[in-house]
C-alpha cells in the first residue's frame, strides 16, 4: 500500500505514526489559551494539531424542540445542539492566526470541516489534509466536496456501518482521491475500554485497502499504544493544558504531561514492532554460549562407556547440540574427557 503525503510527513506502514494533538474546543474562546496550548502540543512531542471549523449555524439550527437535545447518555445531555456548539466552536477570524503560530512551530496543521463554506476557508489558508467528524460520515455530499480538492481525507468512523465506510470509501474514490486513511473510532465520550475493539483496525485494512489509524476517546494511554502494535499508523487524542479548565472535551482530553507519555511509549513500540526476522543479532549469538550442550560431568577414560550418568545436558553451550545425547550415549570415549569438558565427535569413537 503506497504512503500518503501529508504536508512533508510520510503516512503508512514504514512511517513513524502521525501523532494528532485535537485542540477542539479546549481553548474555551480564549485566543491566548489556543496558542498557549498549540505550543505545548509542540513540546509534548506532536506532529500536528487539528481544529474544528464551523460555527453553531453552520452545524446545526437554533431551535428549541425535543429534535434538538442532547439526551443520548452523553457528557452533554440537556443541552441543546446550537448552545453547545456555540460555545465549543473555534472563532473563524483566529484560523490564519493558528495555522501559522502552529506551522512556525514545525507542527502540521489541519482541520475537521462542517460544511462547503468551511472547506472553501480552509482552501484559502492551504490546509493540507481534511478530517472528517464521525457524525459526518453519511453527509456523501459534503464528503465528495471534500474530497474532490484532491488532498488526503483521514474520516473518522466512530458511529458508522460497514456499509456506511463502504460508501464513503467510494466516494471518494469516484472523484479520483485515492488519499484515504480511516480511524478506527468509538463515539463515546469518554470510551469504556471494553467498547474499542483495536481489533477491527487490521481487520480495517484489509477490508477497505486504506491505511487505519485511531482517534481515541478513552481515558488514559493504553489504547492509543495498543493500536499502534495492531498497525494504526495514525493517532489522535484530545489535548488540553488543564482538565481543571473545564469545557466540554475537557474529561477525555490528555493533559501535556500524559500526552508526551503517550508520544514517548509510541516511539518505543515503534522500533520494537521492527519487522519480521528471525537472525540474531550479535548480542543473541554471544546469549547463545549460555545454552544448553553435551558435557562430561564426571571424569571419563579412554576406552570407557560413555553413560547417562558421565555426559549430560548442561549449560554452557560449548559442546555437542544436546539433540545427539541419544547418539554418544553408549559409544566408547577415544580420549581421556575430564570433567567439565564440552563433548566433541572426535573425542569420540
Amino acid at each position: 500500500m503506497k504512503s500518503i503525503n501529508i504536508d512533508g510527513r510520510e503516512i503508512g506502514e514504514n512511517a513513524p505514526v502521525f501523532i494528532v494533538a485535537e485542540l477542539s474546543a479546549n481553548h474555551l474562546q480564549n485566543i491566548d489559551l489556543a496558542l498557549k496550548t498549540i505550543e505545548a502540543i509542540k513540546e509534548a512531542g506532536a506532529d500536528a494539531v487539528k481544529l474544528q471549523t464551523y460555527t453553531p449555524d453552520t452545524i446545526t439550527l437554533n431551535v428549541k424542540n425535543e429534535y434538538f437535545m442532547i439526551r443520548q447518555g452523553t457528557l452533554w445531555d440537556g443541552l441543546y445542539l446550537y448552545d453547545l456548539y456555540r460555545s465549543a466552536y473555534t472563532p473563524w477570524e483566529w484560523h490564519p492566526k493558528l495555522f501559522e503560530f502552529a506551522r512556525d512551530l514545525g507542527l502540521v496543521v489541519f482541520s475537521t470541516p462542517f460544511d462547503r463554506t468551511a472547506v472553501d476557508f480552509l482552501e484559502e489558508l492551504n490546509t493540507p489534509c481534511y478530517k472528517i467528524a464521525s457524525f459526518e460520515i453519511t453527509d456523501i455530499p459534503l464528503i465528495e466536496y471534500i474530497a474532490s480538492k484532491g488532498k488526503p481525507v483521514i474520516i473518522s468512523t466512530g458511529i458508522a456501518t460497514l456499509s456506511d465506510i463502504e460508501l464513503v470509501v467510494k466516494t471518494c474514490k469516484s472523484v479520483g482521491n485515492n488519499q484515504i486513511i480511516l480511524l478506527k473510532c468509538v463515539s463515546e465520550y469518554p470510551t469504556p475500554f471494553e467498547d474499542a475493539n483495536l481489533r477491527t483496525i487490521p481487520n480495517m485494512k484489509e477490508t477497505f485497502g486504506v491505511h487505519v489509524g485511531l482517534s481515541d476517546h478513552t481515558l488514559g494511554i493504553s489504547i492509543p499504544i495498543a493500536a499502534v502494535a495492531l498497525g494504526a499508523v495514525i493517532v489522535e487524542k484530545h489535548f488540553i493544558l488543564d482538565r481543571k479548565l473545564g469545557g466540554p472535551d475537557s474529561s477525555f482530553s490528555l493533559e501535556p504531561l500524559e500526552f508526551k507519555a503517550m508520544v514517548q511509549a509510541i516511539r518505543e513500540v515503534e522500533k520494537a514492532l521492527g519487522q519480521v526476522n528471525y537472525e540474531l543479532t550479535k548480542k543473541q549469538e554471544e546469549m547463545r554460549k549460555f545454552s544448553r550442550s553435551l558435557f562430561a560431568v564426571q571424569d571419563i577414560k579412554a576406552g570407557e562407556i560413555i553413560t547417562e550418568q558421565k555426559v549430560k545436558s548442561i549449560r554452557p553451550g560449548y559442546g555437542l547440540h544436546p539433540l545427539y545425547l541419544k547418539e554418544v550415549i553408549g559409544r566408547r570415549a577415544r580420549i581421556d574427557i575430564p570433567k567439565g569438558t564440552p563433548l566433541r565427535w572426535e573425542m569420540i569413537e
